[in-house]
């Protein structure tokens, strides 16, 4: 049975039970502590921990999932994948152990031609918790399983929780007794790589207390109402139904491994080494396939460097397997169309995913023989010197500049029988990150403790948001929370976050920022709003101060936004929307929206493409937008079903999560897409729309910046005056400026040159009395000094070279001379043969002078270069040099 048909069987059986079935969600978890959905109950996590209420009783999903903290095992063994489905059937205080238990039993033992998978009763064993009397019950006496295939097991195999205070409970597991040949008999108590689990069904009955690990926490009573969550891994049944050994043996993996085989040549079964490479190939490239699919692109940080990682150690793999050129696409090719039959959307987006798997490949592939090299040079270094561990500079280095995520050089220097200073790495990147303040908190209440929202939502239910048509509206104070904490009134120069029954408040959310304002109270009490947010589903957050008075809970209150702000904002959001389209109609599909900021009177909007955006492009791009606005096209905006939005044709943005009713923003017959912000109401009050330029924020991604309306006037009034004043000053028309400016830059370079000219044969000049005035030190020629000022490392080289050929007799030579640029000391050193037959080195003597002058440096044994942070070290550097070569003559 294939993979698609099991998928089909589990939402078909549940469906016809009475279970919603709700589609996967997307991999880019819509939870501040994930990076990606690691488990089947994630996008239900919220239903479970009573933050939203749950618009269904009983639900079935197969949802995507991605984990991993093993990935350095994925190939090594045939249990470790990235990538798996998690097929799971929940009830919200419905159903219970005994429906949880006959469900489950039916659809496995069900015969084929019946709609179920046919497995064979006597080869399923049960496990259940040590003291879940009622579950072995339901199994013996319900269902009839003999009690000797029913085994208990304790906390830490057959107990569930999320790791924190919440809702808990028992788990019981099925097991399948895959025969003799993967081990001995006994039950999953004894081998679980013979009884392989295939379904865990987990009763959430109690409330767990504070504790640590899967064990040691309290059990504080049972919930009010009991739910049921249960997992099937799709993979590890599609391995028993299809009669495989594992899940790399199963049709959606098989199938990869056996195109990376063809595309080098190399035979899955023949030899360890080459299946784990076959193997990681397999798993990464469709777990890169999927994250692509939903939205993620390859970066240096969060998921878009899971991405990254896994890519290119997919890559390299089938470097090893013997691959010379570019494989992604083939492989890429593979995956879609095995996985598409299952994920329809994966076929839709095929040229958006190729184009920036094939983008970060090519990038990857530029740099990977240079930072082997690199690493290649670093590990025979290492060794040279007896040391088994490579230094973490060496690391930050091959990461920094040559794009290796750290686990590859882990991998690579493994291989090569060396460790990594890890903590060295992690110091280094540490500081780069702080030198760059990166903000790794930005999005807000990330971490935060959401109990008093919690509180308020479940008191007052879900604000309503009347800003689509009201500027200002009366309403009443549902919730206020000081310092965290839910409070019944808050004082005059307090910071309070007010919760509002209805308000005209747009919270931040989509790429559009948040409105700002004023809620008045009847007392007479004024908050300035400064920010919105909506940190629980339905609860929208007024963040302020108090202005004047006491603002007391359950107050009518009067709430105001800034118009104009409300306005500016409005128009660039529209503006956004025109953007995206005219860059779709430019440059394909593949230009989707990967992040955008609607601000007052500019914008931003990140979209994907694999080289930069020409600039006769963009400038087609901002004329067509400018058309439109001039074509005066009515907004308007519709709430819909999903099903019909897609009819539609109305664009989704990756990452984002909608319901089952979702608002599509219409602009004239230009533009269709899922929005939840607010625009204009005719394109005409845009006024125009000026791009300022494109740029790359990371691969396969670039960005868009550009004004809006008076904004817009603004900065082209300015340029008017520069082009105004540039004309004034070349004594030309506006038209003929660039050819008159680069005239004159022409004449620029063409002065600077002979300058430099002059001022290289000025410091040659000097290598006849460095020659001449070269010290003996032990029988070596030694040549020092420090060159004028402003000489740069090029001269420097190239008058050192002069002045080794100009020491004659055959005679060890070394020279070494010191210059300041920038205010900065550099040095470079060179040795003739006969030096280096002494054991003089350029390389070492370079060491240890840019180690005196503050920094660091290195090179060949005839020459090398180096420099450092203090320019008054350099006697003492030249010094340094002098007791070296007479501690080696």
């Amino acid at each position: 049975m294939e993979s698609a048909e099991i998928r089909r069987r589990w939402l078909r059986f549940f469906e016809e039970r009475g279970h919603t079935v709700v589609p996967s969600a997307s991999l880019i978890a819509d939870d501040p502590t994930l990076l990606l959905v690691p488990a089947g109950m994630v996008p239900f996590k919220p239903y479970f921990l009573g933050e939203v209420k749950p618009p269904f009783k009983t639900a079935t999903s197969v949802q995507k999932c991605v984990r991993t903290p093993d990935i350095e095992e994925v190939g090594k063994t045939t249990r470790h994948g990235t990538f798996f489905q998690m097929c799971g059937n929940f009830s919200f205080g419905d159903y219970f152990k005994e429906g949880a238990i006959k469900h489950a039993w039916e659809l496995l033992t069900t015969p084929v031609a019946d709609g179920g998978y046919g497995l064979e009763p006597e080869k399923l064993w049960i496990t259940v918790y040590l003291d879940d009397d009622e579950a072995e019950r339901i199994w013996h006496e319900v269902v009839g399983v003999p009690k000797e295939r029913i085994q208990r097991l304790g906390k830490k195999e057959n107990y569930w929780s999320m790791g924190v205070p919440g809702p808990c409970g028992p788990c019981s597991e099925i097991n399948y007794d895959r025969g003799p040949e993967f081990g001995v008999e006994g039950g999953p108590a004894v081998n679980d790589e013979r009884y392989v689990e295939i379904w865990n069904l987990v009763f959430m009955q109690y409330e767990r207390g504070a504790g640590i690990g899967k064990e040691d926490f309290e059990i504080l009573g049972e919930l009010p109402s009991k739910n049921i969550d249960t997992g099937l891994g799709l993979e590890r049944l599609a391995m028993i139904l299809q009669g495989v050994h594992n899940m790399y043996e199963t049709d959606t993996l098989r199938v990869v491994i056996d195109k990376a085989g063809e595309l080098t040549g190399v035979r899955y079964g023949t030899a360890d080494d080459s299946d784990v490479s076959l193997r990681v190939v397999a798993d990464h490239m469709r777990t890169s396939t999927m994250l692509i699919g939903d939205g993620v692109t390859p970066g240096n940080e969060g998921r878009g460097y899971v991405l990254r990682r896994i890519m290119r150690r997919a890559i390299r793999n089938m470097r090893l397997l013997g691959a010379t050129g570019p494989v992604v696409g083939d492989l890429l090719d593979v995956v879609i169309r095995t996985m598409g039959q299952q994920y329809p959307e994966l076929l839709e987006d095929r040229r958006r995913i190729e184009t920036v798997a094939l983008a970060e490949e090519a990038a990857f592939l530029k740099t990977l023989k240079a930072g082997t090299n690199i690493l290649d040079s670093a590990v025979t270094e290492t060794k040279a010197a007896g040391g088994t561990v490579l230094a973490g500079d060496k690391a930050f280095l091959l990461h920094d500049t040559w794009g290796f995520p750290i686990d590859l050089t882990l991998e690579m220097a493994a291989e090569q029988g060396l460790s990594v200073d890890e903590d060295g790495f992690r110091r280094l990147m540490k500081e780069q990150r702080e030198r760059a303040k990166a903000d790794a908190q930005a999005k807000k209440h990330g971490h935060a403790d959401m109990s008093a929202y919690r509180e308020i939502a479940d008191q007052a239910g879900s604000s309503v948001f009347t800003g689509y048509t009201d500027t200002e509206g009366e309403s009443s104070v549902v919730g206020l929370v000081v310092n965290g904490v839910s409070a019944p009134a808050a004082h005059e120069g307090d910071d309070i976050e007010v919760v509002l029954d209805r308000t005209p408040f747009y919270a931040e959310g989509g790429g559009q920022l948040a409105d700002t304002g004023r809620i008045k109270l009847d007392n007479g009490a004024v908050v300035e709003v400064r920010d919105v947010q909506q940190p629980v589903p339905g609860v929208i957050v007024h963040k302020g101060t108090v202005q004047v008075g006491e603002v007391v809970l359950g107050s009518t209150a009067y709430a105001v936004i800034d118009v104009q702000r409300r306005r500016a904002i409005a128009r660039a959001h529209s503006a956004t929307h025109l953007t995206h389209q005219a860059l779709r109609d430019a440059l394909g599909p593949t230009a989707a929206q990967a992040g955008s900021e609607n601000s007052p009177g500019r914008f931003r909007f990140d979209f994907g493409s694999p080289t930069a955006v020409p600039g006769s492009v963009l400038t087609d791009v901002e004329q067509k937008i400018n058309d439109v606005l001039a074509r005066e096209l009515d907004v308007h905006a519709e709430v819909m079903s999903m099903d019909e939005a897609k009819k539609q044709g109305a664009i989704a943005e990756f990452g984002e999560k909608y319901g089952e009713r979702v608002r599509v923003v219409t602009i004239g017959d230009f533009s269709k897409e899922l929005c939840g912000g607010t625009h204009v109401h005719n394109t005409a009050q845009l006024g125009l729309v000026k791009l300022l330029g494109e740029s790359s924020i990371g691969s396969g991604v670039r960005r868009v910046e550009a004004l809006v309306g008076v904004d817009a006037y603004r900065f082209l009034a300015r340029e008017h005056t520069v082009v105004s004043q540039l004309t004034e000053l070349v004594k030309g028309r506006p038209e003929e400026l660039p050819e008159k400016i680069s005239g004159v830059l022409a004449k620029l370079k063409d002065a600077e040159k002979e300058i430099e000219k002059f001022r290289a044969e000025k410091v040659l000049q000097a290598a006849a009395g460095l020659a001449e005035g070269a010290k003996d030190v032990r029988g070596v020629a030694l040549a020092t000094g420090q060159v004028p000022d402003g000489t740069t490392a090029d001269d420097l080289r190239k008058l050192v070279l002069d002045v080794r050929g100009r020491i004659q007799g055959g005679r060890p030579a070394v020279v070494a001379l010191f210059a300041v640029a920038n205010g900065r000391p550099v040095t470079v050193i060179a040795t003739n043969e006969a030096a280096r037959e002494r054991g003089i080195k350029a390389g070492d003597l370079v060491r240890t002078a840019a180690k005196t002058l503050g920094g660091g440096g290195g090179g060949k044994p005839d020459v090398a270069q180096g420099g450092g942070q203090n320019p008054a070290a350099v006697p003492e550097a030249i010094e340094a040099v002098e007791r070296l070569v007479a501690e080696a003559a």
